[in-house]
Parts: C-alpha cells; structure tokens; sequence
C-alpha cells in the first residue's frame, strides 16, 4: 500500500522550517536575488559582502545558504567549523562556471609578477589563487588598495573589471567572463521601457553591459541600489539586474514605483533572473534542514588559500 505524502502549503512550509531551526540551533542566510518567500523568513537577507560578512561571525552550528554554491562555499571557508548547507547542490553561477581553475591558473601563470584580484563569483578554487577577492560593493576599494605600481588580473566578470577600471583609472589584465543574467538585459527594451516611463531614473549594476551602465544615471552593487532608491528623490525607477531584488525595494519604498529592466528573453515576468538562484524553493529549504543536506565541503588546501584571499578583502 503506497501512503501519499501531504504536500505542505506555503505557511504550513514556513512554520516547519521555523520549528527545525530552533531545534537544530540553525541559521538562514539568503540572497537578495532568491524567491521573495524564502527572503520573508531569513535570518539576514543580504548582497554577497554582507553575507560573506555574516557567515564569518556567525556561530549557529548549521548555516543554510539559500543563494548559489559559490556562496555557500565562501560561507564555509570563512566559518569552517559550522555545517554549511545549500537547498540545490545544482544551483551553480554562470560567471563562477566561466573560469575553470586549470584554465585560470594558466592565464595567471602569463603574469607572474600581477596580483590577481578575484571576484566573489568564483569557485574556491579560483579563490585559492588569488590574492584578494572582492564584491561589487568594494572592488573599487580593494583595486584602489594595490599599490600603482602594480600590474592587477581582474576576474572573471570582465563588465565589472571595466567599470572598476573606468572608475579607478587602473589598467587591469581581464578575464573574459560574464553573467547571463546581466548581459541578458535588453538594451533595446530598456530604450522602449524608458520612453514610455520619461521619469523613470534608470539604476544599474556594473555586470551589466556597458551600453547599459552608459545609460544609468547611479551604478552599484545590489545593496547599494537598494540604499539608493530609497534616499533618491526620483519617485520612478527602472532597476538594471536580477528581479528578485524588487521585493526589499518595493518594501523599503512602497510609495514609489520600481520597474525592472526587461530581458532579452521572455519569461514569466519579463525581466531578468537568475535560473540558479530560483532553484531555491521552500520545500528544498525544508528538505534541507530535515535531513541536514546537501552539506557543502571545502579542502583544507584550498580552504587555507580561499581563506587568505577572503581575509585580505575583509580587513580593508
């Protein structure tokens, strides 16, 4: 005889995770880019640095990194002793993916006198090799803290590289990397979107295309675009990267309007998202703290180097 298992509603799914955090002394970190749902009932909902950041002092002995496992990785190396989970071990990241580590390791190998700058995007590995890593929040500041004299790699995202090299007047070595999601953003939507909504202030990432960036009039990391819609005069936005950061700023800002920029592609809402990052649903969530898995593992070799690259950045 075959029991059929009751599928949990949303609340009664939230209710069950709650329950098992509490009995398993657990945490959950999420990305500003996952479902709106799993965001509601996070413990801290952030950008890359500041989950990196949280990761580091937390002392739950479970952390479940609702995100990509990038950062679940980057959670483990910078908090070795706690269990790091991540709900769909598939959940990958294009721009991570674009810099194997063999083949990055020979593209360093042809600058040995550079210091390699890496950005968080990156598998552990690629950390490994690298003397800081940095997000889009403090690239700048970790490119401006490298003496002049120096010869810098930047990679893998080569649109970040770009604007932190528009930016910092550096001539940086570049690895030829990007992410879907940011380079997926229609620059012929945009125009359209824009001069239907003239009052719309358009707000950008820097993974985005030039052609993109050109167009906004304030460029910066996730968190930093949050922050900026809220002391910003302008009542109208059209937002340059991942949706999912729509919800904290329709929260934060509920009185103005917040558009996304439109995709290449259709999809459900037109807008851009990150395959990846959806791949995290409350079930998965669920699953992963009952049975405490997919635990994510890190070598003590390259756990020591990524750990190094990790803390440069950190201590600045």
């Amino acid at each position: 005889m075959v029991v059929e298992q009751k599928t949990l509603t949303t609340n009664e799914l939230k209710e069950a995770i709650e329950k098992l955090k509490k009995e398993k002394n657990a945490v959950i970190l999420a990305h500003y880019y996952v479902d709106e749902d799993i965001q509601s009932i996070a413990d801290y909902v952030g950008d890359s640095l500041a989950l990196a950041q949280t990761s580091k002092k937390e002392s739950a002995s479970i952390i479940v990194f609702c995100g990509v496992h990038f950062m679940a990785e980057t959670a483990k190396i910078l908090n070795p002793k706690a269990k790091v989970l991540l709900p769909d071990l598939n959940a990958g990241c294009s721009l991570a993916d674009s810099a194997p580590e063999a083949e990055f390791l020979a593209f360093k190998n042809k600058y040995p006198d550079a210091i390699v700058v890496s950005y968080i995007n990156s598998s552990s590995g690629v950390k490994a090799l690298s003397d800081f890593i940095c997000t889009s929040s403090n690239a700048v500041d970790v490119v401006n803290s490298i003496p002049k004299d120096k010869r810098i790699i930047f990679a893998p995202d080569k649109n970040l590289g770009m604007f932190v090299q528009k930016v910092t007047g550096r001539d940086l070595i570049l690895w030829e990397g990007a992410c879907i999601v940011h380079v997926n953003i229609s620059n012929d939507k945009l125009d359209a979107l824009h001069l239907a909504n003239p009052d719309a202030e358009i707000i950008a990432h820097p993974e985005c295309l030039p052609i993109i960036l050109e167009k906004a009039s304030f460029v910066g990391s996730t968190k930093a675009l949050l922050d900026y819609v809220q002391t910003s005069s302008s009542q109208k936005f059209i937002v340059a990267t991942e949706a999912g950061i729509l919800y904290k700023m329709k929260l934060a800002v509920p009185h103005k309007t917040i558009l996304p920029a439109p995709a290449l592609e259709s999809n459900s809402c037109a807008c851009s998202e990150c395959p990846y990052m959806k791949m995290n649903t409350l079930e998965k969530l669920y699953q992963t703290l009952l049975h405490e898995l997919p635990e994510i593992h890190v070598n003590e070799k390259t756990q020591e180097g990524a750990l190094r690259a990790l803390n440069n950045m950190l201590s600045l």
